[in-house]
């Protein structure tokens, strides 16, 4: 900015000494006669800033540039047609394109003139709204006090200007240099009428070099004025479109320039054969200032263009950022660094031996074969392999990849939807230039393109699009855990295997042995299945140096004696059965600190082989330990709930635990054997497997009365507590028309024990089953409902907002109305919820 505004005092500083103190100079300093005094004191300069609506020109210089436009208009019919069809339509907008310029010179000067000035006006407007900075008004002040000067010559083209204050940079360089150029010269064509053509200074013998000096300044004319002419057309020439103009060719700017220049030349070479000295030093002085100005403006010009460049930067990367923000449900990134902190360190010689697999060789250096299918039962380190595959991908900077992450306890990892878009925001922010691809439908819908029942069939139509590019002719998608996507999981299969089919990209999928995904993985005749269970010796060292890791851990953290290292090594060796995950718990269950050095033999060998008898013992453990029901509530809770909770939302979630402190909470998570983690005060299964097994196997004992009841539950607590918490302006902000993005939560943050529950509450509604009605339409709950609906509805959508989840609740809300339909008896209390929405 600095830089701009030196040269916005540099041309100002010129401007208040040219042109009007040049001739005083030059009439000081060099020696004249009287009749020369007398010729340079009718040399005419512009007047500075206003034009008065009836100024008039000199006879002289209005004859000639009248001509120049009236022999242009016979030449030049189609361009000059044009230009007056545009003029016409700003002078009367609200009417028909007909031709409303003048046919007599008076009329029309006076409708350019008001043209110009309003053209004025309007560029100042627009800039003091674009730049919202004093810059930018700036710019348009100091270019303005150059372009007076031509309104003072020529209205006829000085509309030209004003086009050029509002779209500095929307046009070719080359237009924009040569207008540059005529600008900055208009007091030089000003004056060279009078400086050259007055009869009263010129002999008889000169008069046929007079004559002929006139057709040349007519020609130069003519040629400034189709410069402009073409060049206000270049710049309205989607409003020509519009009214069915045809448009004539608005190119070669460059060549233009040149036959202006020559045209000039022409003229000066008439001017040295017969002007006086001083006349010629004027004309020199002036062409001094006229290169002057023209670099001034050009170097001007060439900062409003690079200033506004840089505000479209700012301005489209703020309009990527926002994309990228609605499109973000989860960062795949993020979720790998997750995994691989609750499931311990990567070694790499635990997956290093996929990488010189037949099979894996194959899928990397036949083009052909496009789609990596690698399959295990629970707990054989899919995941983990996975994420070893990754970061050795990760090393091939070339390489376009991405990658999601499906786990079943969370909604947002285990649907279709939102895999496909996690890939494509992880491959977005890896490869900017594919969000083109991506603007070109968000940029018509907003955020709106990543809501709705159509979501899918938008975001494979992108994906699609974006796999049509060269970009990502040779990309890699990687996809853990497939056998996890609970929702639309078909959808996505077929999604993969008709884009193996038809692009280059390639495909990794890891999932359990289902039939029923094999089946359609191998629809693919280029599918590649890798079956960890036929390669049991490669997993089985994999497993072995994993066990040698943990070993040396615990060795360390319990100091063990070389025999009781062996021993545990050994055992584990023996009874790991080639699965990462039943040593990853026993190890677990050995560094507990309450696992002294000297019990860990008899600990080690009560684990028996294989993951469902060690859920076994762990299930065991619990029931005889003091806090069962508590770890069992627990258990219950989150096999029920539909994402990952805080143990803030456990404590909303549970009446048991309303007294507990965190620290409390962390203890009793301990207690849940090896079926729980906690990462960041967040719940998580240890592992699907473990859901699974509590949801099997242990669902007698976690849910006894079934898991609709358990939903029922939560249901209950979740309404009492938003009931209890949610009030008017929660967060205090006194403001009803901030912006979402411009408010911080307090701290402590009210709506962060009630987080999940409002969004998730008639979700447990709809899966408790307790819509059933009595014999007059209603429900056990209606009751709560409506109260809830009544008394905390605008305060839940606050909360919603606040939280920014109101598509959830939105959601939520259609799902209750389905149902609603048949079962309750004041459904209309629940239409009128969304015809607020």
């Amino acid at each position: 900015m600095a830089g701009i505004r030196e040269k916005f005092r540099d041309l100002k500083y010129k401007l208040s000494r040219t042109p009007s103190q040049t001739p005083k100079r030059i009439a000081e300093t060099i020696p004249t006669s009287q009749a020369e005094t007398s010729l340079v004191s009718k040399v005419e300069t512009a007047p500075s800033v206003q034009v008065p609506i009836d100024t008039s020109l000199p006879n002289l210089q209005e004859r000639l540039w009248n001509r120049a436009y009236d022999e242009l208009k016979t030449s030049e019919p189609k361009a000059v047609n044009a230009y007056e069809t545009i003029l016409s339509n700003r002078l009367r907008p609200e009417e028909s394109p007909e031709n409303e310029i003048g046919k007599t010179p008076d009329t029309r000067r006076r409708q350019m003139q008001q043209l110009v000035q309003d053209g004025l006006e309007n560029s100042r407007k627009e800039a003091s709204i674009k730049q919202a900075i004093g810059e930018g008004l700036d710019v348009v002040q100091s270019v303005k006090e150059i372009v007076d000067k031509a309104i003072q010559a020529v209205p006829q083209a000085a509309i030209a200007w004003t086009s050029i204050l509002s779209k500095p940079i929307t046009e070719a360089r080359t237009n924009r240099d040569g207008i540059a150029y005529i600008v900055s010269r208009m007091n030089w064509y000003w004056n060279l009428a009078r400086l050259l053509l007055d009869r009263n200074k010129t002999v008889d013998s000169s008069a046929g070099l007079r004559d002929e000096m006139e057709i040349h300044i007519i020609e130069l004319y003519k040629k400034l004025l189709l410069y402009q002419i073409n060049s206000v057309c270049l710049y309205n020439r989607n409003q020509l479109v519009k009214i069915g103009r045809d448009l004539m060719s608005l190119d070669d700017w460059a060549g233009q320039l040149i036959d202006i220049k020559s045209a000039e030349q022409s003229v000066q070479d008439d001017a040295a054969q017969y002007s006086s000295e001083q006349i010629k030093e004027y004309m020199s002085q002036l062409l001094i200032t006229a290169i002057s100005e023209e670099r001034k403006l050009d170097s001007i010009l060439s900062a409003i263009q690079s200033q506004t460049q840089q505000q479209e930067q700012r301005f489209q990367d703020e309009k990527d950022q926002q994309c990228l923000k609605d499109l973000y449900e989860t960062n795949p990134a993020e979720d790998k660094s997750r995994i691989q902190d609750t499931k311990g360190d990567l070694l790499r010689d635990s997956y290093s031996w996929i990488l010189n697999h037949a099979d894996f060789k194959q899928f990397r250096n036949d083009p052909q074969s496009r789609l990596l299918w690698i399959k295990g039962d629970p707990g054989k380190g899919k995941t983990m392999l996975l994420c070893g595959i990754i970061d050795e991908l990760q090393k091939e900077h070339d390489l376009v990849l991405s990658y999601f992450f499906c786990q079943a306890t969370e909604a947002k990892l285990s649907n279709a939807t939102s895999i496909l878009g996690g890939l494509m925001y992880l491959l977005v922010i890896k490869q900017p230039s594919l969000l083109h691809n991506l603007r070109k439908k968000y940029d018509v819908t907003g955020e709106k393109l990543f809501q709705g029942v159509n979501l899918w069939g938008t975001l494979v139509e992108i994906f699609t699009d974006m796999l049509n590019t060269t970009d990502l002719k040779d990309a890699i998608f990687v996809i853990d855990a497939l056998d996890e996507c609970a929702v639309d999981r078909y959808k996505l299969l077929d999604f993969i295997v008709k884009s193996s089919n038809i692009y280059r990209a390639k495909w990794i999928v890891s999932g359990r042995n289902w039939a029923d995904i094999d089946q359609k993985l191998h629809k693919l005749k280029q599918t590649i299945g890798l079956h960890l269970e036929l390669n049991q010796e490669l997993i089985s060292k994999a497993v072995a140096t994993y066990i040698a890791y943990k070993v040396d851990q615990l060795a360390r953290e319990k100091e063990y004696e070389q025999d009781t290292r062996a021993a545990v090594e050994k055992h584990l060796t023996s009874n790991a059965q080639g699965t990462f995950l039943w040593v990853a718990l026993v190890c677990k269950e050995l560094a507990d600190p309450t696992t002294m050095s000297w019990h860990t033999i008899d600990i080690l060998t009560s684990f028996p082989p294989g993951l469902g008898p060690l859920y076994d013992r762990m299930m065991d453990r619990i029931q005889n330990s003091s806090d069962a029901g508590r770890c069992k509530e627990i258990l219950a809770i989150v096999s029920a709930v539909y994402r990952p909770i805080t143990l803030q939302e456990l404590k909303t979630l549970s009446q048991s635990f309303g007294t507990f402190t965190l620290k409390d909470l962390r203890i009793i998570i301990t207690c849940c054997g090896s079926f729980l983690t906690l990462r960041h005060d967040t719940i998580f299964f240890v592992h699907q497997s473990a859901k699974d097994y509590l949801l099997d196997k242990a669902s007698n004992q976690i849910l006894p009365l079934g898991m609709a009841e358990q939903h029922h539950r939560i249901f209950l607590r979740s309404l009492k507590a938003l009931s209890q918490t949610l009030k008017r302006d929660i967060y205090g902000l006194n403001t009803p028309g901030v912006l979402i993005d411009d408010i911080s939560p307090p701290h402590p943050d009210p709506l962060a024990p009630i987080r999940y529950a409002s969004v998730y509450w008639a979700s447990h509604l709809i899966d408790s089953n307790s819509m059933e009605t009595d014999h007059d339409g209603n429900t056990q709950d209606s009751n709560s409902i409506y109260e809830f609906m009544t008394y905390k509805y605008l305060y839940w959508l606050e909360s919603l907002s606040l939280l920014r989840c109101v598509p959830e609740g939105i959601a939520a809300l259609l799902k209750l109305e389905a149902i609603a339909v048949s079962c309750i008896n004041r459904t209309r209390y629940i239409k009128d919820s969304l015809t607020c929405l």
